[in-house]
């Protein structure tokens, strides 16, 4: 059974399950999942980096659903998490707690020592007051933590600013040429061990050039430290690697470990930590949504969809374009329209003046690429439920996330 998305007969499936069959039992908007994809992704990129001895961390935040992770899990995933709940989630889904680093440039003390208490492989500590306090809650539970410093390279990832997390005014990291420094003055603490490096310059990356750039950093920065008497365990090179739009030219597991591995060659370390982010997850999801009018106004055309910005906000936020296809096979004519949501934001759209395939009200559409800051960024804005959320997997749907309810959303609150 091919993993993915494609179509049979004409009409759009997953894993071969139609994706008709699915709204129908599940209703709409909802997301759909190919386990097969993420699968084959996570292991071409474990297999891209099979030279060195190596990690993938998947990112959590990317999509948290706790059956993907179990899945993760199972194949020897790691997990990168920037939170208390993405850590708690991970060690519940089985990734086990030497193969977590713990990633966000506000850790409070609680989070601090809940990584502490599990034996975390490494929290990736952005600033130097972090690591005081890892040393102060470690201590307290007479334990010694790992901790990798987050250096901040100043290199422009190329993507949206919102995701660049590298340049110097990003509040991620320190200056890599504080590294030594840093570290030097970690020595007088008892209860931590810097026992790597780290650095990770944005998302939604597809030119390999800058994360080769600062794959040299850090080998320039770890051959200092090691010259000052420091043994650098890890090096985590981060990653952020993009999922191509359509048509266009992606940035490929191979293509990803050829630039970055012989500028690593001369660094001195045990283990190489990879953060792919969304590339694993992006493309092996789709949010499938109803077309509940078609309106004409003043020349405009708005295909009104059933999904919102609450349900998916990349194109709203970051201007994010994202193929959408007509579930049922196409007559092959197209139209220009906006493709918008229910939810009373002028911002609350998919699609802009843009060709799409001729819908009429009553016709399913598929979001794709959705797998990655989809669900996990949704909200209840305007009072409304999330989706649910199906995986597939050889060719079973499974729902692994009902649908909310009015009830879930009223549950917390007190009159």
């Amino acid at each position: 059974m091919p993993s993915g998305f494609f179509r049979r007969d004409g009409a759009l499936t997953c894993e071969g399950v139609p994706l008709s069959d699915l709204a129908d039992r599940f209703g709409t908007p909802l997301y759909v999942y190919s386990w097969g994809s993420i699968d084959e992704r996570f292991r071409r990129f474990d297999a891209a980096f099979s030279s060195v001895p190596h990690r993938v961390c998947y990112a959590t935040k990317a999509n948290s659903s706790l059956a993907i992770l179990k899945r993760l899990a199972r194949i020897g995933s790691g997990a990168d998490v920037v939170s208390g709940g993405e850590l708690r989630a991970s060690l519940l889904a089985g990734i086990p707690a030497d193969r977590i680093v713990f990633s966000g440039v506000g850790k409070t003390e609680e989070e601090i020592a809940a990584g502490v208490d599990a034996g975390i492989f490494a929290f990736n500590a952005e600033s130097e007051r972090e690591i005081e306090k890892i040393d102060a809650i470690a201590g307290s539970r007479k334990r010694v933590a790992r901790v990798a410093l987050r250096v901040n390279p100043d290199i422009d990832a190329g993507s949206h600013p919102y995701i660049s997390t590298g340049l110097k005014h990003n509040k991620f990291g320190v200056d890599v040429a504080r590294s030594r420094e840093i570290f030097g003055r970690a020595r007088r603490l008892e209860n931590v061990r810097m026992m790597g490096l780290q650095a990770h310059i944005g998302s939604q990356i597809l030119d390999p050039a800058p994360l080769a750039e600062t794959a040299a950093e850090l080998s320039a920065a770890a051959r200092r430290l090691a010259e000052d008497g420091f043994g650098i365990s890890s090096l985590d090179i981060g990653g952020g690697i993009g999922v191509a739009p359509a048509g266009g030219p992606e940035l490929s597991p191979e293509s990803y470990a050829d630039a970055v591995l012989p500028r690593l060659a001369e660094a001195r370390y045990e283990i190489l930590l990879i953060e792919p982010g969304r590339a694993i997850v992006g493309p092996a999801g789709a949010l499938v949504t109803h077309v509940l009018y078609v309106k004409t106004e003043r020349d405009k055309r708005f295909v009104v969809a059933d999904a919102g910005m609450n349900d998916f906000i990349r194109p709203a936020l970051y201007g994010a374009i994202h193929p959408i296809e007509l579930v049922a096979p196409s007559g092959g004519r197209t139209l220009r329209a906006d493709v918008v949501g229910p939810v009373c934001e002028t911002s609350d759209f998919f699609l802009l003046d843009g060709e799409i395939e001729s819908v009429r009200e009553g016709d399913l559409l598929a979001i794709r690429d959705a797998g990655a800051y989809g669900f996990a960024m949704s909200s209840n804005y305007n009072f409304r439920p999330r989706a649910a959320e199906v995986l597939v997997e050889d060719g079973v749907a499974r729902l692994v996330r009902r649908r909310e309810t009015f009830e879930d959303l009223t549950r917390l609150e007190e009159m």
